[in-house]
């Protein structure tokens, strides 16, 4: 194993584990405050030197990014306390900055993904006799 694929091995292990940790802390937080509930935890990523840790948020609801913004402002009211609750949890001494992003990409596999269902949905029946009468 290269040096360069064994520390991708190690990053890979560390995004999973944040994830995993992110999303515990913010269900947790979902139970205080229910505007939370409304949005989920759908990726993490990381800077090369670990001090920023991007956490991507989607909603279960529409318009998603106008239910992100309103969980965004309680989010930000609780950043050092979900900072502090992470470091504890992953147990680092210095954790990493938390930034709370849309994830833009969920929301468009979600509309195309309903676009697909109503293009299911019109699509006469197939007959599966064979014929084409």
């Amino acid at each position: 194993m290269t040096e360069s694929s064994a520390s991708s091995v190690k990053r890979e292990r560390r995004k999973s584990l944040f994830l995993q940790e992110i999303i515990a802390i913010i269900r947790d937080l979902a139970e205080q405050e229910p505007v939370i509930a409304d949005i989920y935890v759908s990726n993490v990523d990381i800077s090369p030197n670990s001090g920023i840790c991007y956490v991507y948020f989607s909603s279960f609801k529409e318009p998603g990014q106008e239910v992100f913004l309103k969980a965004l402002d309680v989010l930000k009211l609780y950043k050092t306390s979900l900072r502090k609750n992470f470091v504890q949890r992953v147990n680092m001494r210095y954790g990493p900055e938390l930034v709370f992003l849309f994830d833009a990409a969920k929301e468009r596999e979600r509309i195309v993904n309903d676009l697909l269902n109503k293009i299911h949905d019109e699509l006469p029946p197939v007959d599966d006799t064979g014929n084409d009468e």
